[in-house]
């Protein structure tokens, strides 16, 4: 079984066991965290795909923890000019695991 869930602007296929990293949440790891905006849900040959969010489905998960991923460099300059900009951009993550698929 699958579903298809929406979080920080992002789509996500997920089953169950799966790990994910997804934007920050901001809860504390141990903890438990349940998707309510659940696209679509589908095992086998049957979908039911939601308009917009399936009635009735959540996805639980438990979070393992938090973390930063690596580091993104920005760096702008301008040809001819003695204009350099470097800075650079670590993006926050919560690591979850896919518990159990209500749908």
């Amino acid at each position: 079984m699958y579903a298809i869930i929406e979080t920080g602007s992002k789509q996500y296929k997920v089953s169950e066991g799966d790990i994910i990293t997804v934007e920050k949440l901001g809860v504390i790891a141990g903890s438990e965290y349940t998707f309510d905006k659940v696209l679509a849900v589908g095992e086998g040959e049957s979908v039911k795909v939601g308009t917009p969010v399936v009635d009735g489905a959540s996805v639980t998960a438990s979070v393992i923890g938090e973390g930063k991923a690596k580091k993104v460099i920005v760096y702008k300059y301008k040809p001819k000019k003695t204009f350099h900009k470097k800075n650079g951009h670590r993006q926050p993550f919560t690591k979850l695991k896919i518990e159990k698929i209500n749908g």
